[in-house]
C-alpha cells in the first residue's frame, strides 16, 4: 500500500514522503495512528493544505521531547529482581517495568516508547534507549540487581554475574566430602578394608574324572547248542 507520512517514520521516510508499505503494516499501525494517509490526489492535497500546520506541530512536539530528553538522558534507574547465583533472572525486566520506574521519577512516556527488542533476564547495567519523538530519543541506564546494596556494587563497575562460589576449584572443595562427614566414629573404620582384593586360588584345578567308555560293541551272547535239541 502506499501512504503520505504525516510524521518522521525511522527507516521508511519523512514527512510528505510518499512510501510504500505492506498492507498489514498500514492497517494496523501507521493510519489507525495517524501516522500517515492513504496515498490518493484527494490526501494528498490535504496534506498539502495542511502541510505548514503540521510541520509547527512536529517542531512543537520536537522542541518539549528535546527537553524532556536532556533531563532524561544519562540517568540510572535500579529495577531489584530475585536471581541465581549466577545472575540470571528467576522473572524479567520487560518494557511496563521500565514505563514504571520512570513514572515513579516523574516521566510520562508510553510502552512502546521503550525501545527494548527482548526482556532483561540477566542482572546488570542495560543500556535502553526511549524514543521520545521520532527525531528525539534519550538513553537510560536500568541497573537490574539482586538487592540496592548489589545495585551500588554495580555501578562502581563490580560484575556480579560470575560468583566466586562458582568458581571450578571452590566448586570441587564443596563437592568433595570428608570421612568426618560420612562416619560418625571416623577412628574405627578401616579405610583399606575396601582395598583388599580376593586371594587368587592358586591350586590347580581338580583333575576331571575320567569315565572309560567301551566303544566296541557287546560281545553276542553264544547259543548252547544242547539246548537245540527238541523234546
Amino acid at each position: 500500500m502506499d501512504v503520505i507520512l504525516l510524521e518522521r517514520i525511522a527507516k521508511l521516510g519523512h514527512m510528505g514522503d510518499t512510501v510504500t508499505v505492506k498492507d498489514g503494516y498500514a492497517r494496523n499501525f501507521l493510519l489507525p495512528k495517524g501516522k500517515a494517509l492513504r496515498a490518493n490526489k484527494a490526501n494528498m492535497a490535504h496534506f498539502e493544505s495542511q502541510r505548514a500546520q503540521l510541520e509547527a506541530r512536529n517542531e512543537e512536539r520536537k522542541s518539549e521531547a528535546e527537553g524532556v530528553a536532556a533531563n532524561l538522558n544519562g540517568n540510572t534507574y535500579v529495577a531489584v529482581r530475585s536471581a541465581g547465583e549466577t545472575g540470571q533472572l528467576y522473572g524479567s525486566v520487560a518494557a511496563r517495568d521500565i514505563v514504571a520506574a520512570l513514572e515513579e521519577n516523574g516521566f510520562s512516556v508510553g510502552r512502546s516508547q521503550v525501545e527494548l527488542r527482548a526482556p532483561i533476564k540477566i542482572i546488570g547495567l542495560h543500556t535502553v534507549v526511549i524514543a521520545l519523538h521520532p527525531e528525539v530519543e534519550a538513553e537510560i541506564v536500568m541497573n537490574v540487581a539482586r538487592s540496592d546494596d548489589e545495585a551500588v556494587r554495580q555501578a562502581a563497575g563490580e560484575d556480579l554475574t560470575s560468583r566466586d562460589a562458582f568458581d571450578d576449584d571452590e566448586a570441587a572443595e564443596e563437592d568433595e566430602l570428608s570421612i568426618e562427614d560420612v562416619f560418625e566414629n571416623p577412628d574405627d573404620v578401616d579405610l583399606d578394608a575396601g582395598d583388599e582384593t580376593e586371594e587368587t586360588n592358586d591350586a590347580e584345578p581338580e583333575a576331571e574324572t575320567e569315565y572309560a567308555v567301551d566303544a566296541s560293541p557287546a560281545e553276542e551272547e553264544e547259543e548252547d547248542p544242547t539246548v537245540n535239541a527238541q523234546g
